[in-house]
């Protein structure tokens, strides 16, 4: 530690933050400037939030009834630094000279405070990315008049804070209201454009969505560095597991088990962390042993298998989580497709973080005319002789090709009322089911083998 650095009391607010929070924290703790104490200020939050951050032994502050700027000073009087920042659970540093970028400016006579830039994130809306772009640019600039300041990413002298707590009555625009008194008290705040964060929402109400497109695509389409597009693969830190849940026995297809031919295909992911198989067939155990890969095995009755493939998933990482194990997204793939291309898995996760599903299915559009046959005769579900053009889009999905599932939306009583997306594979081959009820004309066809994408 560098003897000139300050103590820096970094105050995060959370609600239900757990698609956050552990980012911004590790976020944190890779910074440079390194004198530093994280405070968790947490307003009943009923997800995974805390349990995430137990691992990290930081200060946790439970707060019943919240109000921004009265969460800010119960933060503040536990705080043991003589500088103060405030960052949202759910804002991250964009690089590790995030905080000395934010800070450094303290040090100067009369600057009481600074904030840095948000950055819009792929999926933040029109609404969200105009108010961004146009309300954090690059210029770095002193204000003596203009009290614009944000919570979201700020920080502050303690000594002054002292003196001029926040508003702990209103419900919101506390740090602009605490900046109008600094300012009347010939004080000077700084935003810092090399203090960077990303921010999924903006910082004013949404309006003409029509008229915010258009500005938002000129910005995007400048060729100008702030503006560009972020892939947020390439930053955001989440931790994926793979599941691969298996009723019987694996079943065996040119002399090889389709588990493993799974196994083999998942290991080519450069996202997957962790990778599970959700059995309780010890022939699947010893294949999953063979190939280093974890083995769940806690269902208690042969009925439990007989759920759909969503519930499984959930008692799945019910299970992890109960361990202490969380992750952020799962892909849950069955070993019933061989021939899928293994090229699938990262392009499905990168698709599932840059848009924000919650759900991103396998699909491929459907022609044709389906009918139904029942009791009471055949009626017709899609009409195929509808021109195209305008017929509507049918999509057909098979879960177990690789489904990508965010695991806190596992916990909704619906998944599949969550935000879905439709990852469209081309490739035929993809959608080929190998069952217990057709293994045996695959294995009787000599064109299996070089199908298989091992």
């Amino acid at each position: 530690m560098k003897n000139k650095e300050k103590k820096v009391s970094i105050i995060i607010r959370t609600k239900n933050e757990e698609q956050w929070i552990e980012m911004c924290i590790r976020k944190i703790l890779e910074q440079s400037y390194k004198n530093i104490e994280i405070i968790i200020v947490d307003n009943n939050s009923t997800d995974k939030t805390l349990q995430k951050i137990i691992k990290y032994k930081i200060k946790t502050i439970k707060i019943k009834k919240f109000l921004p700027g009265k969460a800010i000073n119960l933060g503040i009087k536990k705080s043991k630094g003589e500088i103060i920042v405030c960052l949202s659970a759910h804002c991250i540093p964009v690089d590790k000279f995030w905080l000395k970028n934010l800070v450094k400016d303290l040090s100067k006579k009369k600057i009481a405070a600074v904030y840095g830039k948000q950055k819009p994130l792929p999926y933040s809306s029109a609404f969200d990315k105009r108010d961004l772009y146009n309300t954090f640019g690059d210029e770095k600039r002193i204000q003596s008049k203009d009290t614009f300041f944000h919570n979201a990413n700020s920080a502050f002298h303690k000594k002054i804070w002292l003196k001029n707590h926040f508003d702990e009555k209103i419900l919101h625009i506390e740090d602009r209201i605490w900046a109008n008194e600094i300012i009347k008290k010939g004080y000077k705040i700084v935003y810092e454009p090399k203090a960077q964060v990303f921010h999924w929402h903006g910082v004013n109400q949404s309006m003409d969505e029509k008229r915010c497109k258009e500005i938002v695509s000129i910005l995007e389409n400048l060729n100008y560095l702030p503006y560009q597009k972020t892939d947020i693969v390439k930053f955001k830190d989440l931790k994926c597991v793979a599941v691969i849940p298996i009723l019987e026995e694996s079943l065996i297809l040119e002399k090889n088990f389709l588990l493993e031919t799974t196994i083999k295909q998942i290991k080519k992911s450069n996202f997957v962390d962790d990778i599970f198989v959700y059995s309780n067939n010890y022939q699947n155990k010893l294949i999953a042993e063979k190939h280093k890969i974890s083995i769940l095995m806690k269902r208690q009755s042969y009925s439990d298998f007989h759920i759909d493939i969503i519930s499984s998933v959930k008692n799945f990482i019910n299970i992890l989580e109960k361990k202490g194990k969380f992750y952020d997204l799962v892909l849950v793939l069955t070993e019933n497709f061989p021939f899928r291309s293994s090229k699938i898995f990262d392009s499905m996760i990168k698709s599932s973080i840059n848009n924000n599903f919650d759900i991103l299915l396998p699909s491929r559009k459907l022609r044709g005319s389906i009918f139904q046959k029942d009791n009471e005769g055949i009626k017709t579900l899609i009409n195929g002789t509808i021109p195209s053009q305008i017929n509507k889009q049918i999509f057909l999905s098979r879960i177990g090709i690789s489904t990508v599932l965010k695991t806190s939306k596992l916990r909704t009583s619906n998944v599949m009322q969550n935000k879905i997306g439709f990852y469209k594979i081309d490739d035929q081959l993809s959608f080929i089911e190998i069952n217990k009820d057709n293994i045996k004309k695959f294995n009787q066809s000599k064109r299996a083998k070089f199908r298989l994408n091992l």
